[in-house]
């Protein structure tokens, strides 16, 4: 009587194991899916700021280089 329920006993534990390690692939393939999405958001973030950099950078230039001439211009003029 004793053996029979050690051996249901031991049969639970060795399928909540196996369930267990099923979940625990599950959650690793999850987890690399998380990381995957999110090196995926990094690069669209640095493109992103690279982007906005270049137009700063055009935007700048297309106001200061009329300043500037216009400034020398005026004291060329003085």
């Amino acid at each position: 009587m004793a053996d029979d329920q050690i051996i249901k006993l031991l049969e639970e534990i060795r399928d909540i194991q196996r369930e267990n390690s099923a979940n625990y692939k599950q959650s690793l393939q999850n987890q690399e899916q998380a990381i995957a999405i999110q090196r995926g958001a990094v690069q669209r973030s640095k493109m992103g700021f690279v982007l906005l950099i270049v137009l700063f950078a055009f935007l700048g230039f297309t106001y200061f280089v009329p300043l500037l001439s216009g400034f020398l211009s005026w004291a060329a003029h003085r």
